[in-house]
């Protein structure tokens, strides 16, 4: 899996949300958002429901593209570019809505996430000789690694529909860190889960952070897990960027409790 910066290190940022706007039909979806993620850390995303924070993500990975403002990727401008270009260079994704192969076994899940990696051609395909065995073998062991890591060998040959809930997020999450991301983005990973699997989930979801380093931008409901593990939060409401810091001066902010409590609080 890939390594990387940890949090904190002195280099320019990862990806650059600068002035996003999003307008679908009549109605302001993003409003001049402008965020950076950081190489290697965890950076949260939240807001209350219909705040934009999924259509961000979205953004990201281009399946919307936003009427105003550019994303940049290790310096480049990502913003029109399709998203299997996108996964290419390194943007992994995991989904609110499962969407996994459900008629597919759990191995053969994350083995067609490799298909960004697969560099030989259709002729050795076909008589699966030289590079396209070398590569095939080296894909096997990388899915092997995430299902090791993912405590998924119980059910490697399991028919992902016929999982529990929690175990078809916990593919979902292996089918993302299967693809080898350097930027993983993460729709609320532990939306429907009982407090065992969502501790499981905070395990691997950090072990994913500080073990291989990948950067992380998460979007989560729950406030007691974004507290506990981001590194810097930021916060959307009516696609309006209106805080953005340290869990301790969020949780603080005056405009954040506006947004999620609808009072009035003094500044």
């Amino acid at each position: 899996m890939p390594g990387g910066a940890v949090a904190g290190d002195t280099v320019g940022p990862l990806l650059q949300v600068d002035r996003l706007s999003l307008v679908f039909g009549g109605l302001q979806v993003l409003t001049d958002v402008s965020l950076e993620v950081r190489p290697g850390e965890r950076l949260a995303v939240i807001g209350p429901n219909g705040a934009g924070k999924t259509s961000l993500l979205n953004c990201i990975n281009g399946f919307y593209h936003p009427r105003a403002g550019r994303i940049l990727y290790r310096g480049r401008d990502i913003t029109r570019l399709p998203p299997h270009e996108i996964a290419r260079l390194g943007i992994g994704r995991t989904f609110q809505n499962i969407e996994l192969f459900t008629g597919a076994t759990v191995l053969q899940n994350l083995l067609l996430a490799r298909h960004r990696h697969i560099r030989y051609g259709v002729l050795a395909a076909a008589f699966y000789y030289g590079r396209a065995e070398r590569e095939e073998a080296a894909h096997r062991r990388r899915v092997e690694e995430v299902i090791d890591f993912l405590e998924l060998e119980p059910v490697r040959h399991a028919v992902v529909g016929a999982l529990p809930y929690g175990l078809r997020k916990r593919v979902e999450l292996g089918r993302a860190l299967a693809t080898e991301p350097d930027l993983l983005l993460l729709d609320e990973p532990m939306a429907g889960m009982n407090v065992e699997e969502k501790q499981d989930m905070v395990r691997f979801i950090v072990d994913a952070n500080e073990l291989f380093g990948i950067t992380l931008l998460l979007i989560e409901h729950d406030m007691g897990v974004v507290m506990d593990i981001s590194h810097r939060i930021g916060v959307l409401d009516y696609g309006v960027l209106i805080a953005e810091g340290t869990p301790e001066a969020v949780r603080d902010d005056p405009r954040v409790v506006r947004a999620y409590l609808g009072e009035e609080v003094s500044a």
